[in-house]
């Protein structure tokens, strides 16, 4: 197989792997945001039914956020093999430019990676801050049920 071939598969299957786990995280977050914004916690008796509707999808965001980094990763080391075994084939006629345009193009791959991992830990973040504060209301909700039946039984 030849070298282009590989480094070909290196770009665009790291590459593509990232994309795909950012629309991931981009679906999941809407999904979890329209979720959120219809969710009735009074409807709710038990905390821990609430939590588990509430954290669904929640663990996926985060190992993107996570793993993204090391994807991107992966790729860069992979491309930064494949450069020493281009120089290890042109050892008679190294070009100082071309070597330094490979090196380049394999960081490429952890700014992917970055690039998928930052908005998928803020999007991390911000909903589970959004779960606090459905719990949070659920508490409430339920002091006061629990105040309006002892004042009334």
């Amino acid at each position: 197989m030849p070298i282009d071939q590989i480094k070909d598969i290196i770009d665009y299957g790291i590459i593509g792997l990232l994309i795909f786990l950012s629309f991931v995280t981009f679906a999941y977050a809407i999904e979890r945001m329209l979720f959120y914004r219809g969710v009735n916690v009074k409807k709710y008796t038990n905390k821990t039914a609430l939590e588990l509707d509430l954290s669904k999808r929640l663990p996926t965001i985060a190992s993107i956020g996570s793993n993204a980094p090391y994807i991107g990763l992966l790729g860069t080391v992979l491309a930064i093999i494949l450069t020493f075994y281009i120089i290890g084939e042109k050892q008679d006629s190294i070009n100082p430019g071309e070597i330094m345009q490979h090196l380049a193009l394999a960081l490429k791959a952890t700014a992917a990676g970055l690039v998928v991992a930052i908005p998928a830990t803020v999007i991390y973040n911000a909903l589970l801050t959004k779960v606090d504060t459905l719990l949070a209301k659920w508490e409430i909700a339920q002091e006061t049920h629990n105040n309006n039946v002892k004042l009334n039984g």
